[in-house]
């Protein structure tokens, strides 16, 4: 019998994931997740939003809140590239999904990862969140961080990003 607390089994399948870099690390998300990579774009800046919540995009008439993954994160503040793009994914709320952009550094490539070659994330200790993390990829000698989509954003963050898109959108018909 395995004792409580401790998992040993990963929640990351077998499958393709889109894999994309910020600062030097490689992450991955579930191919399925992902709607469409488009390159950067005018971000409109929301005011009174959380800081990683870069602001909302304008894709072919539907406004669309973007995340900054760099900020989400932690990591370093980053002047765009030429390599900067946004991944439009779809994130599941209860009932319905949630189309919402996430801002990164580059994308890399679609990668199909065996059930073999992915393991549990490790553990931190439990102060430190990780429950975003579906399981950590092996390919070659390169660590891929498997996403999970659905938990990147807390249930308080994900009304943030709502309130994101709904505060404009009401601006916009009320124009």
């Amino acid at each position: 019998m395995e004792p409580t607390g401790k998992v040993s089994k990963t929640r990351a399948k077998a499958g393709k994931y889109l894999t994309f870099r910020l600062a030097s690390e490689e992450y991955g998300l579930e191919i399925l997740k992902v709607q469409e990579i488009i390159g950067m774009m005018s971000i409109t800046k929301v005011p009174k939003m959380p800081s990683f919540i870069r602001g909302i995009i304008n894709l072919r008439g539907k406004l669309i809140p973007v995340i900054n993954m760099r900020e989400k994160f932690a990591l370093e503040a980053h002047a765009d590239t030429e390599k900067t793009c946004i991944i439009v994914v779809q994130i599941a709320e209860k009932d319905s999904a949630i189309t919402i952009g996430i801002l990164v550094d580059e994308v890399s490539e679609v990668l199909d990862i065996l059930q073999s070659n992915i393991e549990p994330p490790p553990s931190f200790g439990s102060n430190v969140d990780t429950n975003f993390i579906l399981g950590i990829g092996k390919v070659g000698d390169k660590v891929e961080i498997l996403l999970d989509i659905d938990k990147i954003l807390t249930d308080m963050e994900t009304h943030a990003v709502l309130a994101a898109a709904s505060s404009t959108s009401s601006h916009a018909e009320s124009a």
